[in-house]
């Protein structure tokens, strides 16, 4: 059995670069954020990798996938619409039913479903900047083809 979260996280970061903009502008999609980056900007990270069913065909896993929007505001302005906008973007493109599903099939998979397992928001307020962030986790059912 294969490891299929790096292929799921590829098809998301492609998926979303230079599709979702807010004010005119990209919102950039990260891997890794950049110790020069700047807000708004979402960050795709894997989470787990569990075999949720087998049989004497096939593995299937269920692949679980956080992406975090990130946004800033001057102290006592601003406020979370902007990462509700964005949110609302990545669910229209990463959320899909099975035609929109990601195509793995080169990779050696195939993607069953695709679930969103919940958004959750919070707000932090630092001496420099409030930060809205909220954080999406998708959920995969992958076959080993």
């Amino acid at each position: 059995m294969n490891e299929a979260l790096q292929f799921i996280r590829k098809a998301i970061l492609t998926r979303l670069t230079d599709a979702i903009s807010i004010g005119g502008s990209y919102v950039p999609v990260y891997n890794r954020v950049p110790s020069d980056a700047s807000e708004p900007y979402i960050k795709v990270f894997s989470v787990s990798n569990n075999e949720s069913d087998f049989n004497a065909t096939s593995f299937i896993s269920e692949c679980v996938t956080r992406l975090e929007v990130v946004t800033a505001f001057d102290s006592d302005s601003g406020g979370e619409l902007q990462s509700n906008q964005i949110v609302s973007s990545i669910l229209n493109l990463v959320r899909t039913r099975s035609s929109g599903y990601y195509d793995l099939s080169s990779d050696g998979f195939n993607v069953i479903t695709c679930t969103n397992n919940g958004v959750t928001y919070f707000e932090d307020d630092l001496e420099d900047k409030t930060y809205f962030r909220a954080i999406v986790e998708i959920s995969n059912k992958i076959e080993k083809t």
